[in-house]
């Protein structure tokens, strides 16, 4: 069975992350899901958003340089609903204000913008009436314990918005993931979701938060996971090693939560930024679709993954 292919940020790797533009030409290109990464504003609004800074992917510092928290980053908690709005997006950049990935296009203009949840769960919906498909979503809670600290349940909200639009199910077309573990057992065990959830697995230097990876990613750990989640989303280079003889070879995570009964949806596939071991997308692809084997893929390039993936599934 073809694994489903996750449009990370929307087909991000053609078009600014996260834009309205991104996820309607990911779902073009055959994209199963399209990922909401979501933050919350100053007045409580979610608005789909990679980081819980706006200064990466827009053009805030130009409009309100004053706002600047003391690290010199300007937080999306920081700016009202509206004030994010009037905000325009291009691609990513770094902290020197170069362009992480330099062979995209740098898109620029006023069509590019941030957009709520509610909003882009308008649009999934009326590409899902107007095609006749039904493609999900993969929302992911944004450093819960950091909002909290700001004063937010954004937990309670995102919860609250996605039954408004009917997601409430094991069923429904939806998996909701997030890199804290303990909030994933709260939705699961507290709050009672019925969603299917998916735990983010990071490394422990990355900064996400209060979860120790390392324990997650053993065996013990990822049997406990299979106690409240349905899948789990690994960084792609946790699923595969290479030894002195530089043979590719696949670790116990994805063997282990198979076993568990979890899917496993590793991040992040892109053409333009292989990891190690891989000359080519096509590669790439077949190794973990075939050799690992994974569930499904999160990807800045959906049309090309769906068009590797329909011929190696012929």
């Amino acid at each position: 069975m073809r694994p489903v292919i996750i449009a990370h940020r929307g087909a991000s790797g053609h078009l600014p992350e996260h834009t309205v533009q991104a996820k309607a030409l990911a779902f073009a290109m055959g994209a199963d899901y399209l990922e909401q990464d979501i933050v919350v504003t100053r007045d409580d609004r979610l608005i789909v958003l990679h980081d819980i800074h706006l200064d990466r992917t827009s053009n805030v510092a130009e409009v309100f340089p004053e706002r600047a928290r003391p690290d010199g980053r300007y937080y999306a908690r920081d700016f009202d609903l509206e004030e994010v709005l009037s905000l325009t997006v291009h691609e990513r950049v770094d902290a020197e204000g170069r362009q992480v990935f330099p062979g995209r296009q740098a898109f620029t203009g006023a069509e590019f913008r941030i957009h709520t949840l509610e909003h882009e769960l308008a649009l999934v919906r009326t590409l899902n009436a107007s095609s006749g498909r039904e493609v999900g979503i993969y929302p992911e809670i944004k450093a819960p314990a950091w909002h909290r600290e700001e004063g937010v349940d954004i937990t309670r909200l995102v919860l609250d918005t996605l039954e408004q639009a009917d997601y409430t199910d094991s069923n429904d077309s939806i998996y909701l993931q997030c890199f804290d573990d303990a909030e994933l057992r709260r939705v699961r065990h507290e709050l009672g979701s019925r969603l299917k959830l998916v735990q983010l697995i990071g490394e422990d230097d990355w900064g996400e938060g209060p979860t120790n990876f390392a324990s997650l990613k053993t065996v013990e750990g990822i049997r406990e996971l299979s106690r409240t989640v349905d899948a789990i989303g690994p960084w792609v280079n946790q699923l595969y090693s290479s030894g002195r003889d530089d043979a590719i070879r696949a670790t116990h995570i994805a063997g282990t939560a198979h076993e568990c009964g979890l899917a496993v949806h590793p991040y992040t596939f892109r053409r333009d930024s292989l990891p190690s071991g891989f000359e080519t997308f096509d590669e790439m692809l077949r190794y973990f679709v075939l050799e690992v084997p994974v569930d499904g893929l999160f990807t800045d390039f959906p049309g090309e993954a769906f068009a590797i993936l329909r011929r190696i599934f012929a």
